[in-house]
């Protein structure tokens, strides 16, 4: 039995992993066997995280995270979570292997998705032109033409954000009428950089080293027409990756994990949360790093609380088997 299991890889699971480690608590870190790293190995030029003025790849920055993880002494497993028991003292994960592993603590760290359009070409141009994230992005795309799909508030943050880089911006929304507040329409209204293609999806994404274009259909008229864009931002909301907690621990109206306050703490005791599965509104790397840092201390002072004789049933990772000392 382990003192603490980490659930997810990210910028908040490498973190808690990090802290957990140095604080003696040997953790566990179910990385996933396909995912390892979150959504930033998906990111190519990182530009906003803090230490590297001159910007870094993200699987580069997600494997610094890994190393310096496995550096203080934590163990990293490449494989998936299929289900939980966290009620209890000892929690008990099933990995897809079919192992069951248990500990005294365990860290949910999954993320979110961000919600895709499904096209062909979505995934091959992600990092060449399609992102999720005008604040990551933006700056790549100065005295460019983009386009943003989608009516609500993010989509409108995200336009109004990028007209201070591109100098023109498509709005496309599949409806008439946004869902978004109508402060935030008034002010995307009011940006003359942004044009609203309105009762139009999405149907293709053109480029092949890069996204040189995108093809909309209009369901009002039924003819399809080119957008000659540069970039092409998915503003259609995210999903906290929680089907995994779901029915075991409290969750708020969003849809995140709910925390006590500034805490990781979860409406179960020795269950912490971080990162993304907790946050609806900021969503980016230094923010979940700062509540992965959260979580591990949360778990250190829970742990502390604890029985010795309870903390002396626990073991870190297996260490190598003895030789038996032979003297002469």
């Amino acid at each position: 039995m382990r003192q603490v299991i980490i659930i997810g890889s990210g910028p908040a699971g490498y973190t808690a992993a990090i802290y957990a480690a140095r604080a003696g608590l040997a953790p566990l870190v179910i990385a996933s066997s396909v995912e390892a790293g979150g959504e930033l190995m998906n990111t190519t030029d990182v530009e906003n995280y803090p230490g590297f003025p001159e910007g870094v790849q993200g699987p580069d920055l997600m494997m610094s995270f890994e190393a310096q993880a496995e550096r203080f002494g934590a163990e990293i497993l490449l494989d998936d979570v299929t289900s939980v028991e966290l009620e209890g003292p000892v929690k008990k994960v099933t990995l897809g292997s079919g192992e069951v592993v248990e500990a005294l603590a365990v860290i949910v760290a999954t993320g979110s998705a961000y919600r895709k359009l499904g096209l062909a070409d979505e995934e091959r141009l992600t990092g060449r032109g399609v992102s999720w994230c005008a604040t990551c992005d933006g700056f790549f795309f100065k005295e460019k033409t983009i386009a943003v799909v989608g009516g609500g508030d993010s989509a409108m943050e995200e336009a109004t954000f990028l007209t201070r880089f591109a100098d023109k911006v498509y709005v496309i929304y599949r409806g008439d009428t946004l869902r978004a507040s109508l402060t935030m329409q008034q002010r995307a209204f009011d940006n003359e950089k942004i044009e609203f293609i309105w009762n139009s999806q999405v149907t293709a994404i053109n480029g092949e080293e890069s996204v040189t274009g995108i093809t909309v259909h209009n369901s009002a008229t039924g003819e399809d027409s080119t957008l000659e864009v540069q970039g092409l931002f998915i503003a259609i909301g995210s999903d906290p990756r929680t089907a995994l907690v779901s029915g075991q621990i409290d969750l708020s109206d969003d849809g995140t994990i709910a925390v006590e306050g500034r805490t990781s703490k979860t409406s179960l005791t020795g269950v912490f949360a971080a990162g993304d599965v907790t946050d609806p509104t900021y969503r980016q790397a230094v923010t979940a790093a700062g509540t992965g840092c959260v979580a591990a201390l949360d778990a250190e002072h829970y742990l502390a609380t604890l029985p010795a004789e309870t903390i002396a049933q626990t073991q870190g990772p297996a260490a190598p088997e003895e030789k038996e000392l032979v003297t002469s």
